[in-house]
């Protein structure tokens, strides 16, 4: 596990290198622009001193602007380019945008907005028990949606990402087939 966190953190270092420009968005508040300049990291438009090391155990040393903090990688999400820090006992959630992103936000386009939500369909035969959403509703990675009932074992389906219920296609007490659409998303 230390080898594949220690793997991710050269992989991002590299990365940032090869990219020369990203933006950084910090807990949902705060952003910055990040870019090399001759190697020299700069933080919006100032120059940034800092340095990173590995310590045995398992722990990020950073030295940033002539002070030193203690860092932990808590999560990677690739897919939706999130990073989830621990820097002395408060969490850092970052959200990074590569220049493709920011090209394509400048231009009105927003991938993660025009990715188009899956209906929900029934994974194999059973019964509806209840239904956990109404029409409108927003829903975040996780939640409940539907109770079916299979093979005498109930089984809550979640939702796999953000969405709003756009119609629910079954009604409780309802038998349904494996691939029915049980719940429409937008």
């Amino acid at each position: 596990m230390l080898i594949q966190v220690k793997a991710r953190f050269l992989l991002f270092n590299f990365y940032f290198l090869l990219c020369n420009m990203l933006q950084l968005t910090v807990n949902d508040k705060n952003t910055f622009s990040i870019s090399s300049d001759d190697g020299q990291m700069v933080i919006n438009d100032t120059a940034a001193d800092w340095d990173a090391s590995w310590q045995a155990n398992g722990l990020i040393s950073v030295l940033y602007n002539g002070k030193s903090y203690t860092a932990i990688l808590e999560n990677v999400d690739r897919k939706n380019k999130e990073v989830t820090l621990r820097i002395n006992g408060q969490v850092y959630k970052t959200a990074i945008k590569e220049p493709i992103d920011l090209l394509l936000s400048n231009m009105g386009l927003d991938l993660k907005a025009m990715q188009k939500a899956e209906p929900v369909k029934a994974p194999m035969p059973g019964m509806v028990l209840k239904i956990l959403v109404t029409p409108g509703q927003q829903i975040n990675k996780g939640d409940g949606l539907v109770i079916l009932e299979a093979m005498k074992m109930e089984n809550i389906l979640k939702a796999t990402g953000t969405a709003t219920v756009k119609a629910i296609k079954v009604n409780e007490r309802m038998a349904v087939e494996k691939g029915t659409i049980l719940i429409e998303l937008e």
